[in-house]
């Protein structure tokens, strides 16, 4: 692991995404509205899922920190056009390293768990687009995608 231990404590957020494209089987399964699908709650479960996969993120990556998360959260949004759902996970905490991988540990925790509470509709779901959209705090300060 990488010694932080000379690092300021600094208020740090990340943000990350993932896109789950459903297809027209899963996504009327879906009930896009009312996030329900055959399992249940499909944006429930999901953000759930993607909440302990943040708070997970050091047992499932080699080297990674364990941290103490001040927030996390996971936002699902369905887009009927592109018969998708978008995910949007934040991490926060206060201390010597980021939270990006974090973040993109709920994002895709997140999107797993829509795949598998929909999979009985279509084999073909498709995640992708899992990125970094945000962080701030840290050494480096403040970075956004696209800038």
């Amino acid at each position: 692991m990488v010694d932080v231990s000379e690092k300021a404590d600094t208020k740090r957020t990340a943000v990350a995404e993932a896109t789950v494209e459903l297809g027209d089987d899963a996504y009327a399964a879906l009930d896009g509205a009312a996030g329900g699908g055959a399992k249940g709650d499909v944006f429930g479960v999901a953000r759930l899922a993607g909440i302990l996969g943040a708070k997970k993120t050091a047992e499932l990556i080699p080297l990674c920190h364990p941290l103490l998360l001040s927030h996390v959260g996971v936002e699902l949004t369905a887009d009927p056009a592109a018969r998708a759902v978008r995910i949007v996970a934040t991490a926060s905490t206060t201390g010597g390293t980021g939270v990006e991988m974090e973040a993109l540990t709920g994002a895709s925790v997140a999107a797993l768990a829509v795949y598998d509470m929909c999979k009985a509709a279509s084999k073909g779901i498709v995640i992708r687009d899992v990125r970094l959209l945000s962080k701030t705090g840290g050494k480096s300060g403040e970075w956004r995608a696209g800038e």
